[in-house]
């Protein structure tokens, strides 16, 4: 038991728990974008635009767009939140292959869609976040800002969001890009409501 007032570390144990549930989350969160033919936000917003404008496979491209980001979580956040990060990118994108033979929609409402899957998608960050692993790019960004100045890295990243949906004006239909941006508010004001600095004191 952790003595009154000191930080609890998590286990190696704990960790990996978390790393595998926080990226399945968010890997049915993207698929029920898909499915819709919605946008998220971050590098996976950005490997789901180029996947509905070139047809190239998620689970591809967001592996190709988080490379340049190593270096940055190498340099900036450590080895060890740069393994984790690696990690975790590589899970989202083999589980996001996997998920589509896994689960099948019948039906899918769009706006149940939105909401439901940038839930998923703040859980899964949420999770990641709270054992100091990232999900790639802007997460790396957000992450480092919010340790370093305080600023909260759930109100940085829907600033980037709303930035690339933006982008996506000519890509997908106005109504989807309308719920695409409901859904990057509920990710990003879940992350912003439960990852406070001090609020939650266990690290790795």
């Amino acid at each position: 038991m952790a003595e009154p007032g000191s930080v609890e570390r998590h286990s190696l144990i704990e960790d990996t728990i978390a790393l595998v549930v926080g990226t399945l989350f968010v890997s049915l969160g993207v698929v029920i974008y898909t499915k819709a033919v919605l946008l998220a936000g971050s590098t996976a917003g950005l490997a789901l635009l180029l996947q509905y404008a070139t047809g190239v496979g998620f689970w591809y491209l967001f592996s190709l767009v988080n490379l340049p980001f190593y270096v940055l979580a190498l340099k900036r956040m450590g080895w060890q939140f740069a393994l984790r990060t690696f990690l975790a990118v590589t899970l989202v994108s083999i589980f996001t292959r996997l998920t589509g033979s896994w689960v099948e929609f019948a039906y899918l409402d769009p706006l149940y869609a939105a909401v439901m899957g940038g839930a998923l998608n703040g859980c899964g960050l949420l999770i990641l976040f709270r054992h100091r692993t990232g999900l790639g790019g802007i997460n790396i960004l957000a992450i480092y800002l919010q340790e370093r100045t305080g600023f909260r890295a759930g109100y940085f990243q829907l600033g980037v969001d709303l930035a690339i949906l933006a982008a996506a004006w000519f890509v997908i239909p106005p109504d989807r890009l309308a719920l695409s941006v409901l859904g990057a508010v509920v990710v990003n004001m879940t992350l912003a409501i439960n990852h406070r600095p001090g609020r939650y004191a266990g690290v790795t």
